[in-house]
């Protein structure tokens, strides 16, 4: 009796257990035409995009990098915010669960 018991709270508390986000691998293809200086997401809607995932790395047209989301299997809908060689910016929203890759294009 003792044991059944014992065996139903282990199965209790390995079920409580939240499953932990994973960082996301996400490519950038830069076909802009432009060189892409910065690389920022936040999860939708929450207003602060974090650290700069490309680093000191310029991305120029008609490269590809790998940048990793950290958390990015918590919540797949992302903000991007992109900065060009120009001085412009970009904005844009992407589900990084159902697409491993970003394409810029020429505007």
């Amino acid at each position: 009796m003792l044991s059944t018991r014992l065996a139903s709270a282990l199965a209790l508390t390995v079920l409580a257990i939240p499953a932990h986000a994973q960082d996301a691998s996400y490519e950038i293809v830069n076909n802009s035409g432009l060189a892409l200086m910065e690389f920022y997401t936040s999860v939708a809607d929450e207003g602060s995009f974090g650290e700069d995932l490309l680093a000191a790395q310029v991305l120029a047209s008609g490269e590809t990098a790998t940048v990793t989301i950290p958390d990015g299997t918590a919540s797949c809908d992302r903000d991007l915010r992109i900065l060009f060689e120009d001085g412009s910016e970009m904005y844009d929203r992407v589900n990084v669960c159902d697409t491993a890759s970003y394409t810029l294009s020429p505007s």
